[in-house]
């Protein structure tokens, strides 16, 4: 079942890619998510019993096969309650994005298929690998695809926003290789044999200074494609010349990898040295927050502003990882999974909007109220979830942050909640300028239609679950944060 999670979108990808120009890609495409979604929810209904690997963790699903045993590389793959919602929220939100492109793409219709779904691929294969060369392997697959989405498909200043993406990410990666090939080093000299295998690394005993060094090798990239301050300064440019799919999937998903990663790898193979920097990397994201807030109040792009607030609600994801403790690992994988949703869906309503007026200026908006009601109210919706409303997931996982953080630091928790007060700001501004005032005499936007109305609808109710039926998430990401904060007690 876990290499069939990875297959599906793989061969979805080869067959858009040589089915030619049309509807055929599109198809393709859509069938092969659908599949992925449907997949993803048997697993949900059909959990087994949890068990341990290598002496470690509460696991649903484990595959593991030798590939290169000369250097302790296998193909290895396992499945738990903090992986597998992030895998329905892949497929979920892949979907989407196809039918976001249904008809905004109109040029190499296939080989933009093809790279969405390599790079949805590749996003699974990060949050499913459990050998850490292969886990690089796929963290490096989802890049290049990307890069194309952005580049050939993208919006003004393209070119610009593809290459700094890829400098970013790909030097961070790099940084993260270094530490994984030290890691691997050290097995070595402490087993007699090269191992890159997650459950094995977790119990390499390593020197304090070294550790942190290596620590720092992960968070680095984690932190980048997070994003958080100071490392943050592509996504709003990405975002922005991005393709509505390309912003969706790389809001929704691409961005919860670093959380992932940092929750997965950067605190359980370094726990001493993760902890001990806690302090720092909860003040960064405290920073990245009120940062985050404050840039999104100076933005008249549509697209740019939604992009800014990912800056500012992900950095409750890191303030609550850091913080350690039940209470804020569940809501750090809350807010992944609803800023996935929300922000997810304002792209989607970004990209309408651009492909009906041929801006994203919001001094060009105005009265869409009046002129597009259905369009115009999922924008409330979705812009009132934004900023934190009770019943929605957004406010469950904000409040179990902070609430965690608060035992952790008081101090970047109280700067912390300043940032709900700035996304109640940005997100009435919004609101404000975009679907109210006096309209401009030639706006004349067509609502949405029945493709949009079904997606948009799909994702409010999967908000309202989250929000005011969560306790499945709990209950299965429970066991796995029990384990983590068990392991890495000092």
């Amino acid at each position: 079942m876990l290499t069939a999670l990875v297959a599906v979108p793989v061969i979805g990808a080869l067959l858009a890619g040589f089915a030619g120009e049309g509807r055929g890609p599109r198809v393709i495409a859509a069938l092969a998510m659908a599949v992925e979604l449907g997949l993803c929810l048997a697993l949900w209904l059909e959990a087994g019993p949890l068990f341990r690997i290598g002496g470690h963790g509460a696991w649903l699903a484990y595959e593991s096969a030798a590939w290169i045993p000369r250097f302790g590389i296998d193909y290895q793959l396992a499945l738990d309650g903090l992986s597998l919602p992030l895998l329905t929220l892949t497929a979920a939100l892949g979907l989407v994005g196809v039918g976001a492109s249904w008809t905004e793409i109109r040029e190499r219709v296939a080989f933009f298929h093809a790279n969405l779904l390599f790079a949805l691929a590749g996003t699974v294969g990060v949050f499913l690998a459990t050998d850490l060369f292969l886990f690089f392997v796929f963290w490096e697959v989802m890049l290049v695809p990307m890069y194309f989405l952005i580049g050939i498909w993208g919006h003004e200043g393209r070119t610009y926003a593809a290459i700094k993406f890829f400098i970013f990410t790909q030097a961070s990666g790099l940084l993260m290789l270094v530490s994984i090939l030290a890691l691997a080093f050290l097995h070595a000299d402490a087993a007699g044999g090269f191992s890159f295998d997650y459950f094995d690394l977790l119990d390499l005993d390593i020197g304090a200074p070294l550790a942190t060094w290596l620590m720092l090798g992960f968070f680095v990239a984690f932190m980048v494609k997070l994003p958080a301050v100071p490392l943050h300064s592509w996504l709003p440019d990405a975002h922005t010349a991005a393709p509505t799919a390309g912003s969706i999937i790389l809001a929704a998903i691409l961005l919860k990898t670093g959380a992932y990663g940092l929750i997965r790898f950067t605190v359980p193979l370094f726990p001493e040295a993760a902890l001990a920097f806690a302090p720092v990397a909860m003040a960064l994201g405290a920073a990245s927050i009120v940062y985050g807030a404050l840039l999104a109040f100076v933005q008249d792009d549509l697209k740019r502003l939604i992009a800014c607030t990912s800056i500012s609600h992900l950095g409750f994801v890191l303030l609550g990882v850091f913080a350690w403790n039940p209470w804020a690992l569940q809501g750090a994988l809350m807010q992944m999974i609803a800023h996935g949703v929300s922000t997810g869906a304002l792209f989607l309503l970004a990209g309408a909007l651009q492909e009906r007026l041929h801006t994203r200026d919001m001094a060009a908006m105005g009265g869409l109220a009046a002129r597009a009601p259905v369009l115009a109210g999922f924008g409330l919706f979705f812009a009132v979830a934004s900023l934190g409303m009770p019943g929605t997931g957004n406010f469950l996982g904000e409040f179990l942050a902070l609430l965690g953080a608060w035992q952790a630091s008081p101090l970047w928790t109280a700067i912390s909640a300043a940032g709900l007060v700035g996304a109640a700001i940005y997100a009435l501004i919004l609101v404000q300028r975009s679907f109210h005032g006096e309209p401009p005499a030639d706006l004349r936007p067509a609502d949405f239609d029945t493709r949009e109305i079904a997606m948009m609808g799909a994702l409010a109710v999967a908000l309202l679950w989250l929000g005011l039926y969560p306790q499945p998430v709990f209950d299965l990401a429970e066991p796995v944060f029990a384990t983590l904060l068990t392991e890495t007690r000092p």
